[in-house]
């Protein structure tokens, strides 16, 4: 293949305005919801997808590893998604910043890029579905990208932003499992493509039209309906990226939540699956850390407190511990229990209803 053609295929085609009113982006932007105040609050989880630890390395600890000499050339994690053994192994991205080139994993700003990206892909005339590749993407400015970040309480700058798209659109992720009945192998960057539409030029241009494509694990997951709706702006309200990634976590896996039914998880299985707690050296910091996200998930509404009795003592917890006691009395790990609260269990059975409704109307479609 000559080089010319090469170019030609990896020349950037914008979407047609057909890609932003097909089938596909129309149930993706379709909320079960009473209002449009309510809708502005939602939108969809990706379970697979939103389950990695894709965003396990904080820019400190990256940094002190660059000035210690010890920053990973590749970050390899095992998790698991549904019984499934997974590997995901992260190349970070190699940026040229004014002459000096300079490493960059994936961490808490591009999570929160990714996010709100994905809330502007949700309205109309943003979001688009490609189906002659097929692909999924998003059209913004950098100021509309901003606004929704602050909207949120994450305020960036230009070329903080711009930093974080650079950087998704050149980190890799390669996910493999070797079950026999699902296997899974994907190797993509982050955003399989980042391109702009500027006459004033990239620089300082808020109105330039910016193009993200997602990755393609989204893409399948919105050809086959594998998404839920939730509450985005509660999500992006919690302080700790743990809180975050938790309350995804419960979106993805306690479908079922009704009032009065409980969910348990382990410490291990969340040290395990969100790649978060590494950074602290003995376990009791993690297990500090868990709590912490938890509290703040029962202080925002998503928990339902628990009254525990202690004899003729009562008290009310945000959630039940189950300390699991090894040799040498070490606490080696802990059963975390914990009840939904109303509000969270009404968006549960909504986001089932909204899925069922889906997958009823593209059956039609067909």
């Amino acid at each position: 293949m000559s080089s010319k053609n090469t170019q030609q295929e990896k020349k950037f085609e914008p979407p047609t305005v057909e890609a932003f009113d097909c089938k596909q982006i129309d149930l993706f932007q379709s909320f079960l919801c009473n209002h449009e105040e309510q809708r502005g609050k939602l939108s969809n989880a990706f379970p697979l997808w939103d389950c990695l630890p894709r965003y396990s390395m904080s820019r400190r600890a990256a940094q002190k590893m660059l000035k210690a000499g010890t920053f990973p050339k590749l970050l390899n994690i095992a998790c698991q998604y549904l019984g499934r053994k997974i590997k995901i192994e992260i190349q970070p991205a190699r940026l040229n910043d004014n002459g000096v080139v300079t490493e960059y994993y994936p961490g808490i700003s591009e999570e929160l890029v990714e996010d709100a990206l994905r809330k502007i892909a949700t309205l109309q005339n943003h979001g688009y579905y490609d189906e002659s590749r097929p692909r999924h993407g998003v059209s913004f400015t950098i100021y509309q990208l901003r606004k929704e970040l602050k909207k949120q309480g994450h305020t960036r700058s230009y070329q903080e932003v711009v930093l974080s798209l650079r950087i998704l659109a050149r980190s890799s992720i390669e996910i493999s499992s070797e079950d026999k009945k699902n296997k899974i192998y994907d190797v993509c960057t982050y955003f399989s493509r980042l391109s702009t539409v500027s006459r004033a030029g990239l620089e300082e241009d808020p109105d330039a039209k910016w193009y993200v494509e997602f990755h393609p694990l989204i893409t399948k997951a919105i050809s086959a309906i594998d998404y839920r709706q939730f509450n985005y702006e509660l999500m992006m309200s919690h302080k700790t990226q743990l809180a975050r990634w938790l309350h995804k976590y419960l979106v993805a896996k306690f479908i079922n939540a009704s009032v009065g039914q409980k969910f348990e998880m382990r410490f291990s299985t969340i040290k395990r699956d969100s790649g978060l707690l590494e950074g602290y050296g003995r376990n009791r910091a993690g297990m500090e850390a868990v709590r912490n996200a938890l509290n703040e998930l029962a202080n925002n509404g998503i928990l339902q407190p628990i009254l525990e009795k202690e004899g003729k003592d009562e008290k009310v917890m945000p959630f039940m511990e189950n300390k699991i006691i090894g040799s040498k009395s070490v606490v080696e790990d802990i059963v975390y229990t914990v009840f939904p609260s109303a509000q969270f269990s009404s968006e549960s059975k909504r986001a089932n209803a909204n899925v069922n409704r889906l997958k009823e109307k593209s059956s039609a479609d067909r």
